[in-house]
């Protein structure tokens, strides 16, 4: 059902392409848009106004066009076909003509009748036209040409098969059907008849499945990991290497992150990230299985070989769910002209799979971070260091973005993620690996090169941004303020403007809604970034777990630890929030041993004081604080000795001087609502002559929750007395859930 105030109309379109248009840039840029021009103004555009038919747009290597008559369209194409072989040999076209139902907006035309043309120009042969069944209906014995029925042919998009006709310059020809008339024969020839038929049936079917096109194995929807997205979907796998020379490996692989990121700037498009294509790194896969491990309905794969400066590129984008070859390009040249082909393979893969660029996204696209190889190259060597998230490769990655930025002082990229490799170092206190006081990284390099980063804006700086926003918060702020979180949010959603595909940029985001009290909300992002990269890192598994503790799915977030702490047992920086909620369910063994993966071989007054002062990279605050409270009784349940249960300290309640008392009552506290027993012990605590002993009763109760109930009534008759009475208020609303 079309949309109000959609405008339609029935047209005939025409689409022209040009044949080998990256081979030609290859071989001389300069010239081929020349030469293209001069067609356009000297040739197509005053042909267009004799045959009465108008340019829609121009599309680097190719034209969409519009005709209200169809014999004008087919004697325009067969007008151009002619002049051009006769004039202009280096350059071809294919063409494409369809009568369809096309959406109008402005000067633009799209839908189905726009899509079978162009699928029509891409069947046709270099100099040739293709035509559908409609027109030829219109146009055959009016245009001085011939057609060759080319049978039904399925095209991409398109659900019904596509009846297609080639043009044929000779008149003479006629009509070539694909298969022949019926006919009157002489019993003498009905042998010879069977046979021939035979032969035209099997010619038939030979056509329509187009054996001549390479296949592979086609990948199954069911067997699917994941839903595909509802829009195109894609993985680049890593670009193999061909070279004998094995450090190529470094230019191939940046290369492959390139393309994955200028894709991943396309909103129309659903990019799967590089940690999870470059799982697949010198593996031998089928095209089948990457697609339903990742849930992707494209694949891209390539080669590269690289001899000094001489560089082949070859490139295929694969349909998985056919097995069919959509598109494929090869370049061969000068290294020195890899940025331009990248570009021009993504401009090509956007073409093949029938998307439109907002003015913004080729704006994004046809930016370069560097255009200097040895620079990217450095760069590249960086990156995979950073992407292992441990202290001393951290602090490894920092020369090699210090040398890409010594061979561009202009890489953007490159000071945005020095000022990531910082922060990192001083979030989780790496800084000792790195040479560097802690202070040092966040308050003087972290600022330099975010501020160098900011000069030149990807996506990665608003990531970083947002990343220094949450952890290094405003503490001159108002209490009442944001603290950090509403900046934060901002800058995370420029980084998914910038960067649709950014797994990094929806985690950033998470983190800003988590810290912020939207749990819920923050838990939708993270989910989207491991959709967009299965083979997620494991801080996607600590911000996820971060979520649940704050929604109060402690059983969930207990679960989602231990599948990331059974894919990376090395990921430590999970252990402290793991020994916490394990702790708060009652599974105090392993919080324990958690406590020991932190820190390993610690002494009761050395992890005492580990836990005092760490800094958990989520800060919550004003309302959300309890939040953090919370986390914190449950890590300082996890390092309590397993000898001290709920029992023994409600033994040890009325034992003690008043500082014993308190410290029991503390404990207490930490058990949280598993400390019911005590709430007769905690009520009589509250007449205790001690203020402390009393403020520390009312907290523990407090934390204990519905259970404390009896409570209720002591605890508003105190509400009323200075600062006891201030914690009674918050109790009691913690009891009531009021």
């Amino acid at each position: 059902m079309g949309g109000v105030g959609v405008e339609r109309r029935l047209t005939t379109i025409l689409a022209i392409d040009v044949v080998g248009y990256s081979r030609l840039m290859a071989d001389d840029e300069a010239g081929t848009l020349a030469r293209l021009k001069t067609v356009r103004s000297e040739l197509i555009e005053p042909k267009t106004a004799t045959h009465r038919g108008r340019i829609v747009k121009l599309m680097g290597d190719g034209i969409l066009m519009e005709f209200a008559s169809v014999v004008d369209a087919v004697s325009f194409a067969v007008d151009l076909q002619q002049t051009m072989s006769e004039r202009l040999a280096e350059i071809t076209f294919r063409i494409g003509i369809n009568i369809g139902d096309v959406i109008v907006e402005g000067d633009d035309i799209y839908g189905d009748g726009v899509n079978v043309a162009a699928r029509l120009e891409a069947l046709s042969e270099p100099g040739g036209i293709c035509i559908s069944r409609t027109v030829y209906d219109h146009v055959r014995g009016k245009v001085d040409v011939g057609f060759e029925d080319l049978g039904a042919q399925t095209v991409k998009n398109i659900p019904e098969p596509v009846q297609v006709y080639r043009v044929l310059p000779d008149a003479s020809a006629g009509e070539q059907p694909a298969v022949a008339a019926t006919r009157k024969m002489s019993l003498r020839w009905s042998a010879l008849a069977g046979t021939l038929a035979v032969v035209v049936v099997v010619a038939g079917l030979t056509l329509w499945q187009r054996p001549w096109e390479e296949r592979e194995e086609p990948a199954s929807e069911a067997d699917m990991a994941f839903a595909l997205p509802d829009k195109p979907s894609i993985a680049v796998l890593p670009f193999s290497n061909l070279s004998d020379d094995s450090s190529q490996d470094t230019f191939a692989d940046g290369m492959t992150e390139d393309l994955i990121t200028d894709l991943s700037k396309i909103a129309g498009l659903f990019v799967i990230a590089s940690n999870s294509s470059f799982a697949y790194k010198n593996a031998p896969v089928k095209i089948k299985d990457v697609a339903e491990d990742l849930g992707v309905r494209y694949v891209l794969e390539g080669s590269v070989r690289r001899a000094g400066d001489q560089l082949r590129v070859n490139a295929q984008l694969i349909d998985a769910t056919s097995g069919r070859h959509v598109w494929a390009n090869r370049f061969d040249g000068d290294s020195k002209d890899i940025f331009a082909v990248q570009d021009e393979f993504v401009l090509r893969i956007v073409k093949a799979l029938e998307l439109t660029l907002s003015d913004s996204e080729k704006s994004e696209i046809a930016k370069s971070d560097t255009r200097k190889i040895e620079a990217r190259e450095a760069f590249q060597e960086g990156w995979e260091l950073y992407s292992r998230f441990n202290e001393e490769d951290n602090a490894r990655a920092v020369e090699h973005f210090e040398r890409a930025i010594e061979l561009d002082p202009d890489y953007g990229r490159a000071y945005g993620a020095l000022a990531l490799v910082q922060l990192r170092g001083s979030i989780f206190h790496w800084h000792r690996a790195m040479g560097k006081r802690r202070a040092t990284l966040y308050r003087e390099l972290v600022p330099y090169y975010l501020n160098k980063a900011s000069e030149h804006q990807t996506a990665l700086v608003h990531v970083v941004a947002a990343m220094k926003h949450l952890f290094y918060r405003d503490q001159a702020a108002a209490e009442g303020a944001n603290r950090g979180t509403d900046d934060a949010r901002i800058e995370a959603g420029k980084a998914i403007a910038l960067q649709p595909s950014d797994p990094e940029a929806h985690i950033t985001m998470a983190w800003a809604l988590i810290a912020s009290g939207e749990p819920e909300e923050g838990l939708s992002f993270v989910e989207a970034a491991m959709r967009l990269n299965p083979n997620y890192p494991s801080h996607y598994v600590f911000f996820k777990a971060a979520a649940l503790f704050a929604m109060g799915d402690l059983e969930q977030a207990a679960d989602v630890l231990q599948q990331g702490l059974a894919r990376d047992p090395h990921a430590t920086e999970l252990a402290p929030l793991a020994a916490s909620i394990f702790a708060q369910l009652g599974r105090r063994q392993e919080a324990r041993e958690m406590i020991e993966t932190w820190r390993p071989g610690s002494n009761p007054s050395d992890l005492k004081q580990a836990i005092e002062i760490y800094d958990f990279p989520i800060h919550w605050v004003n309302e959300n604080q309890w939040i953090s409270r919370r986390l914190f009784d449950g890590l300082r349940l996890a390092a309590l000795p397993l000898d001290f249960t709920v029992d023994r300290l409600v033994a040890d309640l009325g034992q003690g001087s008043p500082v014993d008392r308190v410290k029991t009552i503390r404990a207490l506290g930490w058990f949280g609502p598993t400390a019911s027993l005590a709430v007769p012990g905690l009520i009589d605590a509250l007449e205790s002559e001690h203020r402390s002993v009393r403020r520390e009763a009312v907290i523990a109760l407090g934390k204990i929750g519905s259970d404390a109930a009896a409570a209720i009534p002591v605890l508003t008759a105190i509400v009323d007395e200075p600062i006891v009475g201030y914690h009674a208020k918050d109790a009691l609303q913690k009891i009531t859930g009021e």
